[in-house]
């Protein structure tokens, strides 16, 4: 046996995706298992465990029926698979607007349970104090502003925001804010060109983009999109594969071959072993 230990793969941490602002592009992209976490983890920066699996995976409406178990589980899952790469789990709706301590808990148990290095939450009005509360605990916390997909039940749909002065306005104040409270990186989502820019000029943060163009710090894509697992995808998603065909394809040619009894042929049964000559 070789003396020589395997190096261990070093994990990126909070400061090192921090000191990024400005610099090479951030490579973000959701994962909600462990397989799929191994391949990404080659190649992105950060793995977010966003409570789009309540749609991607789950076949929920929309993200506001996600618990906290649903995050840790998956997130759990996701850390058996990634050792390179930052993870970051979304707080699911509910589990951080009722006050800093409730906040606090349910973020430490997040992290706790799964082994994660961060925490995310979209970014209302009374939410930087409690970001700011997080991270002088301890927690490390990634904002979101623009688009809220668990506001959806407010908003009624899921639309772009800061086209209008009024909205520009009100989202570049809260990306200040939430900065400012010690987020590490913030997420713009769904937002316009000109605003996402102004964002990320403003705030000495990593911004990280999902329908806000390319002048931000770094992009997001919910994987099940960009991998075209889906028939629709919003606007601002490109396809980078098409499993929804190739499986599709897989599972007709399966059905095809069991019917005809071509599967399992002769190199994929197992046979009694032969008694052995004297």
């Amino acid at each position: 046996m070789s003396s020589q230990k395997q190096e261990a793969v070093k994990r990126i941490t909070v400061p090192e995706i921090t000191a990024r602002k400005g610099g090479e592009p951030i490579v973000v992209l959701t994962a909600y298992d462990a397989p799929t976490a191994e391949i990404m983890d080659a190649h992105c920066d950060v793995l977010l465990v966003g409570d789009s699996l309540g749609m991607a995976v789950h076949g929920l409406p929309s993200t506001v029926g996600v618990t906290l178990e649903m995050m840790i589980l998956h997130g759990q899952a996701v850390m058996r698979g990634a050792k390179r790469a930052l993870v970051v789990i979304d707080m699911p709706f509910g589990s951080y607007e009722a006050g800093k301590e409730e906040a606090y808990a349910n973020a430490v148990r997040v992290l706790k349970e799964t082994g994660a290095q961060a925490v995310k939450v979209e970014s209302g009005p009374e939410v930087p104090a409690t970001i700011e509360y997080l991270v002088k605990r301890g927690v490390p916390v990634m904002g979101h502003v623009g688009l809220l997909p668990q506001s959806i039940n407010i908003d009624g749909s899921f639309k772009a925001k800061g086209r209008e002065a009024a909205e520009h306005a009100r989202i570049l104040q809260s990306a200040h804010d939430t900065a400012n409270a010690g987020a590490f990186a913030v997420v713009i989502e769904g937002t316009a060109e000109g605003l996402a820019r102004e964002i990320t000029q403003a705030i000495s943060k990593p911004t990280i983009g999902i329908g806000a163009s390319a002048a931000c710090d770094g992009q997001v894509l919910v994987s099940s999109d960009m991998f075209g697992v889906f028939d629709w995808t919003p606007k601002f998603v490109r396809k980078y594969a098409d499993l929804r065909g190739e499986m599709g394809r897989a599972v007709q040619a399966y059905a095809e071959d069991v019917k005809a009894r071509r599967f399992p042929a002769e190199v994929e049964t197992y046979f009694s072993k032969k008694p052995a000559t004297q």
